[in-house]
């Protein structure tokens, strides 16, 4: 009498597109924010590390700054101080450093 009655509305069409575009708005702005800018900075620091020459002065990931001595397939000797010489792995090569950053410290 003073309540009416309340009915089910209709269904929504099943697959419909406008339900699918929030997921896929989500997916392209994870790969435009961090999957591409991350697959360049690998690449940029892959190209660094092939391009390594006796000479060169680079810091660690671990934070030893030296100058390169010699490169090898997997490893690579950095002077540390005079007459101090470390190995380390290539990857851990974290920065190349401009010419006489070393003496300036």
């Amino acid at each position: 009498m003073f309540i009416s009655n309340a009915y089910a509305a209709s269904a929504a069409p099943v697959g419909d597109l406008m339900s699918f575009l929030p997921i896929v708005f989500i997916f392209a702005l994870f790969y435009f924010m961090l999957i591409r800018p991350q697959m360049k900075q690998a690449k940029l620091q892959k190209a660094m590390i092939e391009a390594l020459k006796a000479g060169d002065e680079v810091a660690t990931a671990g934070g030893v700054i030296g100058k390169v001595t010699k490169v090898g397939d997997n490893y690579v000797s950095i002077e540390i101080a005079a007459n101090t010489v470390v190995n380390v792995q290539k990857h851990t090569v974290q920065t190349m450093l401009p010419p006489g950053t070393i003496k300036s410290i």
